[in-house]
């Protein structure tokens, strides 16, 4: 087995990068820009990332895991379908790239992983994992191990259906719950006002009546979403994950009001909703947990 392992996770916006011992201590992690829109920019500079952590390793003797969106192929080589974004990363063979067997998985699944081995969901046998950024994913964890389905497409929550006559989403999904809140449609959301869910929440801070509406108006189409969730799979806990869960209170307190309002709770059964252990890193942490798995 090797001596370390570097996780990659794939946003729209950043390049989250991390390296772990085989022990799964942290020791050392990165941020880098996407430049989504250029694949081979967002390319090297996920190469760059790799030279970065492996001089920090001082070693050569270590795996590497990909966190993206999308689902993998039955290999996990490489993500073989991915509508809409990233374009170049449809059968993208990151082990050319990188000179080196590299395992890839979808990002929704790998923060799964992170938390299911480490972190939140941790000795549950129950549990959903919500991702909120520049999209909307999702993982199931059923019996205490990852479910994927057939074709590895289950757990793509953002592509629940909110509003049968909404607009279509990458999927083709009508008013799914991607659009509702994942940061691709801000502006759309906000009608130009603002380009991104971060400046989004700066004005709702300071009272502006505007954001308020939108941001609360997502955050309910988020509580509908769970609990339809719910009432499918039953989870004991709800896990949310990515860059818009750094909202902290303004998130999760009115996201609790709204599920007060339409989670169904059954002998007065209440699922628990809590943030990511790992935060916008559970991707790449997953990542990293999946490709140990595989180097044998």
């Amino acid at each position: 087995m090797s001596k370390a392992v570097i996780g990659i996770d794939l946003g729209g916006t950043r390049i989250k990068s991390i390296a772990l011992d085989k022990q799964g201590n942290i020791l050392e992690q990165l941020y880098e820009p996407t430049h989504d829109g250029d694949d081979a920019v967002w390319k090297q500079a996920t190469a760059a990332c790799i030279e970065k952590l492996k001089a920090k390793l001082g070693t050569d003797d270590f795996v590497i895991g990909i966190s993206a969106p999308g689902l993998p192929n039955e290999k996990n080589s490489a993500i073989a379908y991915m509508p809409g974004r990233l374009q170049g990363l449809e059968n993208f063979d990151w082990s050319s790239l990188f000179n080196r067997k590299t395992w890839v998985l979808n990002d929704a699944v790998s923060a799964m992983m992170a938390e299911a081995k480490l972190g939140a969901a941790k000795d549950k046998k129950h549990a959903v994992l919500i991702t909120l950024g520049t999209g909307v994913g999702g993982a199931i964890l059923i019996d205490g191990k990852p479910y994927q389905g057939s074709f590895q497409k289950a757990g793509h929550i953002g592509h629940i259906t909110l509003h049968h006559e909404g607009e279509p989403d990458v999927t083709g999904m009508p008013g799914s719950l991607e659009d509702a809140i994942g940061n691709c449609t801000i502006q759309k959301r906000s009608h130009g006002k603002f380009k991104d869910t971060h400046s989004l929440l700066e004005a709702y801070r300071k009272g502006d009546h505007f954001a308020r509406t939108v941001w609360l108006t997502s955050v309910r189409k988020l509580a509908v979403g769970i609990a339809c969730v719910t009432n499918v799979l039953s989870p004991e806990i709800v896990i949310l994950a990515g860059g818009i869960t750094e909202a902290g209170e303004d998130l999760f307190e009115p996201l609790d009001h709204f599920m007060a309002l339409y989670e169904w709770r059954a002998g007065g059964n209440k699922t628990a909703i809590i943030k990511s252990q790992f935060g916008d890193m559970a991707g790449a942490i997953g990542a990293a947990c999946f490709a140990l798995t595989q180097d044998k």
